[in-house]
């Protein structure tokens, strides 16, 4: 069963390696949160300011949802592209937690190891395909019920004609 998977490897790993290693990783992901909401929410929001200036309309709610698809999608590409190394750092200090003794000790050593390229952005064309996607999806799901729950309100407030 996966609760006794589960429980065979959770105990295992405190068994062999210590309860700390439960947590492996857990700080460059909480590293990684910030940067990657940041540069997301920012390049989306930037996009679509451009896009009502280049339209020549005012409100949010008036982009064409294909173009908000597309700065969803460029700020998932942008900020996946900017985080991608601490995804790397995460990743090799949850799996080999006991070679590094930092986050920095991690990204320094797989940087002189393996390189730019082919350590710390390994992988990362397979990322363009999930993180855009993502973050499209979301941001644009969020602004369409944000607009229609804006609507809803208006309207709700508005006194009844007789």
């Amino acid at each position: 069963s996966t609760q006794s998977t589960w429980g065979t490897a959770f105990l295992e790993i405190i068994k062999t390696e210590g309860a700390p290693a439960l947590f492996n990783g857990l700080c460059p992901t909480l590293l990684g949160i910030l940067p990657y909401a940041g540069l997301s929410f920012m390049t989306f929001h930037t996009l679509k300011a451009r896009l009502k200036t280049w339209l020549g309309i005012q409100k949010d709610s008036d982009i064409p949802v294909p173009m908000r698809l597309a700065a969803g999608a460029t700020a998932g590409l942008i900020a996946q592209s900017a985080t991608y190394p601490l995804d790397i750092v995460r990743r090799r200090m949850q799996v080999h937690g006991k070679v590094y003794t930092s986050v920095w000790h991690a990204f320094l050593t797989i940087y002189r190891n393996e390189g730019l390229v082919g350590g710390l952005y390994k992988g990362l064309s397979m990322n363009w395909i999930k993180g855009p996607i993502a973050v499209t999806i979301s941001f644009t799901v969020n602004d369409l019920l944000k607009n229609q729950i804006r609507h809803y309100h208006e309207n709700k407030t508005k006194p009844l004609k007789h």
